[in-house]
């Protein structure tokens, strides 16, 4: 008897529970501003001031002298000399 009771009002929490009616959200409605066309421009601004001029750096110091390079091959005698003459100035 008591299984029975126990069964019969579960049967029916769920039977009711399963028919309960869901109520769907309102719709809610927004409204929304919607621009207008575009107005006449404006007059320019004024022009700004120039701002302050920065200060000029000191110069770094001077770097090392390089070393020397590689002395050169010896010529052979009896060869032949070139000689190539400085090109011309630039007229302007």
């Amino acid at each position: 008897m008591k299984f029975s009771t126990l069964l019969s009002v579960l049967l029916v929490t769920i039977g009711l529970t399963a028919c309960e009616q869901h109520k769907t959200p309102d719709t809610v409605v927004v409204p929304v501003a919607v621009p207008g066309p575009a107005g006449p421009q404006g007059a320019p601004g004024e022009k700004g001031s120039q701002g302050p001029q920065g200060e000029a750096g000191s110069a770094g110091p001077q770097g090392e002298a390089g070393s020397a390079g590689p002395e050169g091959k010896p010529g052979e005698s009896g060869g032949t000399t070139v000689v190539v003459p400085p090109p011309a100035p630039a007229n302007q």
